[in-house]
């Protein structure tokens, strides 16, 4: 029963992998794989020699981990009391449920239409709201600064539903008896939650954070590039290692160099699972993913 899976893991996981190879070649589609010039690492040094490489690594590194602290913290938070509140309105336990996942399912293209016409500079509601208060309006398409901020807020209300989720599950499937038994020993809501419910929660909460980690090297492209609409002010802040590769791409045409930046960046995210995987299982063998 396992063997249609593992034949498409295979085809669409592993054979790809043999492309790791353009990445060391002045790769000419025409000449193809085995027929293309062989030029070690020439396409490792744009990333590093690039007078961008260290704003686009700043960024790249800074967000993700700002969006991992936010999102965790976020979607903990909202499964918990969620979960507090599921036998006493459940009609609202459904609609917030359904609510929090919703954006989770919309593309960036979506979510970019819907930031544009909050931030539209000309009819955008933040500046509406601020005309309407005697405060003169902001192009916020031209202001880097506010951009880190704004793009957590969106990022959290993309994708904090689907951990939302998983997090209310794993807490639904505890088993009731040990929270009956907290309830005997005269236990508040709040000691419940947390010397039951978080400490029961810390393996899902270590598997989300050592999956993040993994991809802290690799942006989001939708919400980089499609939500700031790829505004040249804005580098400063929303420009990231995906971004730039895809404009070098687009205009020098060169896949060895993009090969380049994603072998770079599973190669680091590797590492960094590896490391922090190995860190969790020296203070907590149980709860390491391996």
């Amino acid at each position: 029963m396992g063997l249609p899976a593992l034949i498409v893991l295979f085809v669409f996981a592993y054979v790809p992998m043999a492309g790791i190879v353009i990445a060391f070649q002045q790769y000419v589609p025409t000449l193809g794989i085995f027929h293309s010039r062989w030029v070690g690492f020439s396409n490792f040094t744009y990333l590093f020699t690039s007078p961008d490489a260290f704003r686009i690594t700043r960024n790249t590194i800074v967000m993700n981990a700002v969006f991992l602290v936010v999102n965790t913290s976020l979607s903990l938070g909202l499964a918990i009391l969620m979960n507090e509140v599921k036998d006493r309105f459940k009609l609202l336990f459904k609609i917030f449920q359904s609510a929090y996942f919703l954006p989770f399912v919309l593309s960036y293209v979506v979510v970019a239409a819907f930031t544009l016409a909050f931030l539209n500079p000309d009819s955008g509601v933040v500046n509406e709201v601020l005309h309407f208060f005697g405060i003169r309006g902001v192009a916020w398409y031209q202001e880097a600064g506010a951009w880190p901020v704004i793009l957590t807020i969106v990022e959290a209300w993309k994708r904090i539903g689907f951990w939302v989720i998983v997090y209310l599950a794993s807490i639904i499937g505890f088993s009731p008896e040990f929270y009956e038994a907290a309830d005997i020993d005269g236990a508040s809501r709040w000691q419940k939650i947390r010397l039951i419910t978080l400490p029961l929660l810390t393996p899902v909460i270590i598997i989300n954070v050592l999956l993040s980690i993994g991809s802290i090297f690799s942006a989001d492209f939708g919400l980089f590039f499609q939500v700031t609409q790829n505004s040249t002010p804005l580098y400063p802040t929303t420009d990231v290692i995906d971004t730039y590769v895809y404009r070098a791409l687009t205009s020098l045409g060169s896949v060895s160099m993009s090969a380049a930046a994603g072998l770079y960046q599973s190669v680091v995210g590797f590492i960094l699972v590896l490391t922090a995987n190995w860190l969790v299982r020296r203070r907590n063998s149980d709860g390491a993913l391996f």
